[in-house]
């Protein structure tokens, strides 16, 4: 009883943490009106209020090929800090929105949002950071930052409809018409919206964190599970693998599931209780069911989820924030309705939610497994991506966007 209490009083403190969080973040960022065009200032450090000049890598088609663009980002706003990226990683999201898999798109169009880099320029209402700060940017970049969501740390979630995600989403901002994303050598973004990345974890380490760390972690917290519960995680990829760390490091006693035999090993390294190699039939997983109780799904694609589903215990809960295509599930209603398990979807995590799983995993030495490439090597690593064959998350070196 007594753990219990701590538990419900830590679970409080955190809550009231991120509202707080949330709350000075929308506080500092409304704190003058946002103009589009403001006067240059001295903050800029010799920088015009003009178009900034970037290179990247872009879609041109749904071909899923890309190629050297040269493009121009908006002028640096009151309310925005210019970023130098060193790093951008690589999310299956980018494969399916440049594809057309979620629908008609608009080209040339940038992708990543898994960001990191040096500020190089602050508006002159930015107190949050300075030149020379290490900062991250996820997968938004702006929100109406004054509905009930957005002030308490759910930006994500802007009961306005106005979050603005890091790319392909109009914007009169913005020079091209959307927003374009971190496969660049620059990025000019709203202060709310950029993270602290703190010392202690590398850059290319930090990249995955700004969305396959946020997407699983959030989720993970939420399901508030115990020291010792059982826990899966279906699909040990970019996501999963991170997923099964974050799980592992919060005591839970852990079951990854996956379709790629050559990954037993890897995943056995990550303290894991058992790894289960998912047959075509998917017949196996027979010999798991209502053993877990909980379980978080990566799988990108659509899939028969009953059979996953049937491990969670009744009244466990099962929680899919992969995004496959046309957004699309496919589940059948009765062996759902049968299994009494509670069937819940989680998209990314709030900006306060973003920030504490970068220092969570910086402070307790989780980190993503990652390759790190060239631009002239992302298309070869997207191939890779869809084939499985990505171990576990490419991180492109912005250097050589130039």
């Amino acid at each position: 009883m007594k753990e219990d209490k701590h538990h419900q009083k830590s679970t409080q403190s955190r809550k009231q943490f991120l509202q707080r969080s949330a709350l000075a973040g929308a506080g500092l960022s409304l704190a003058a009106p946002f103009q589009l065009f403001a006067e240059t200032s001295s903050d800029l450090n010799g920088i015009a209020k003009t178009n900034i000049k970037t290179k990247g890598y872009a879609a041109k088609d749904t071909s899923g090929v890309l190629s050297p663009w040269e493009f121009e980002r908006r002028p640096v706003g009151d309310d925005d800090v210019l970023i130098d990226v060193k790093f951008a990683s690589i999310c299956h999201s980018d494969i399916h929105q440049m594809k057309g898999h979620w629908g008609p798109q608009q080209y040339p169009q940038v992708p990543g949002h898994e960001i990191v880099g040096i500020v190089t320029a602050v508006g002159k209402n930015v107190t949050k950071f300075k030149v020379g700060d290490r900062a991250g940017v996820g997968c938004m970049v702006d929100s109406c930052m004054e509905c009930d969501s957005c002030k308490h740390g759910d930006e994500h979630y802007c009961e306005r409809g106005e979050t603005l995600f890091t790319y392909g989403y109009p914007s009169e901002e913005s020079p091209t018409g959307i927003t374009q994303g971190g496969y660049s050598d620059k990025i000019v973004v709203r202060d709310h919206f950029a993270v602290h990345i703190p010392e202690h974890i590398s850059f290319e380490e930090a990249a995955p964190l700004l969305c396959a760390g946020i997407t699983t972690y959030s989720p993970l917290i939420t399901a508030d599970f115990n020291i010792g519960d059982k826990v899966g995680v279906a699909g040990i990829g970019g996501l999963g693998h991170l997923a099964v760390k974050l799980a592992v490091s919060k005591g839970a006693e852990v079951y990854a599931f996956t379709t790629t035999a050559d990954k037993v090993k890897d995943i056995e390294k990550w303290g894991v209780k058992e790894v289960i190699v998912v047959d075509d039939k998917q017949s196996n997983l027979v010999g798991y069911r209502q053993l877990l109780d909980y379980m978080i799904c990566t799988i990108p694609y659509e899939f028969n989820s009953a059979p996953y589903i049937s491990c969670v215990k009744p009244y466990g809960t099962f929680t899919y924030v992969g995004m496959p295509e046309g957004f699309s599930l496919n589940m059948n209603n009765i062996a759902l309705a049968s299994s009494r398990v509670n069937f819940n979807a989680s998209l990314i995590g709030g900006i306060p939610e973003t920030q504490e799983v970068v220092h969570y995993c910086a402070d307790n030495g989780i980190r993503p497994e990652i390759q790190i490439i060239n631009a002239d090597q992302i298309n070869q690593a997207w191939k890779d991506v869809e084939d499985k064959k990505a171990r576990y998350r490419y991180v492109i070196d912005a250097a050589t966007f130039g």
